[in-house]
């Protein structure tokens, strides 16, 4: 079973994970449209370019925007999620082997007493989000089943492999439950809302773009040609 779990099977939800996102980005580039929205992405790119930089490096440095400063909580919660969730797959001992095996890449990793306090903070983090969500208003009517369902599919990962690593006498069903959880989280993150792996970085540039050229101020005259 492992072997076919961390052999094949990797192997193919990696590839749709990879080919996936990849298509879903291609598909936001060429859903753009410059005259509708108003944003004149071929011209200036002295000012588009720097302007799609700083709105990405802006957002991924904790309270560095204004949005993030006014959601303080939802922020810590935020970072302390997706620390963990960028780190452990790619740095956990366990990863960094399978990894290897199947593609050649050889990563470092990471110590286990490290990978242990960052489990235990994305998985606190999920738990403080989802009961934010249960008790804010305003979340609550925007709640789906998709929502509930990424929490789920990124919460399985986490405690299973916690679990592995910490419950000797039932390693096998956890460290078997820990892939399936992790291949089905690769294999559906293209389809749903967790495809903002790479979204994030498209939308964040596309809006960065907007605040440089459009919103620009003395930039604007001769900059649109309709």
């Amino acid at each position: 079973m492992m072997q076919l779990l961390t052999g094949p099977l990797f192997v193919a939800s990696l590839l749709i994970f990879v080919i996936g996102l990849v298509v879903r980005a291609v598909l936001y580039i060429k859903g753009l449209d410059a005259k509708l929205e108003r944003v004149a992405y071929s011209y200036h790119r002295e000012r588009s370019v720097p302007g799609a930089a700083m709105s990405i490096i802006k957002w991924l440095i904790p309270a560095g925007t204004a949005g993030w400063r006014t959601q303080p909580v939802a922020m810590v919660l935020f970072f302390l999620l997706h620390f963990g969730a960028v780190l452990l797959p790619l740095f956990l001992l366990g990863h960094t082997v399978i990894l290897e095996q199947c593609t050649g890449i050889s990563l470092p990793a990471l110590p286990n007493n490290v990978a242990d306090i960052l489990t235990i903070a994305s998985l606190s983090a999920l738990a403080l989000l989802a009961l934010r969500r249960i008790l804010s208003p305003v979340l609550r009517q925007l709640n789906s089943f998709q929502d509930w369902l990424i929490l789920a599919l990124t919460f399985a990962p986490f405690f299973t492999g916690f679990m592995a690593m910490h419950s000797a006498s039932s390693y096998d069903l956890w460290i078997q439950l820990h892939v399936i959880s992790g291949e089905l989280f690769l294999v559906l993150a293209p389809f749903t809302k967790l495809s903002h792996i790479v979204l994030f970085f498209m939308s964040r540039a596309q809006l960065g773009i907007d605040f440089a050229i459009k919103r620009g101020g003395d930039t604007r005259g001769g900059v649109f040609p309709w």
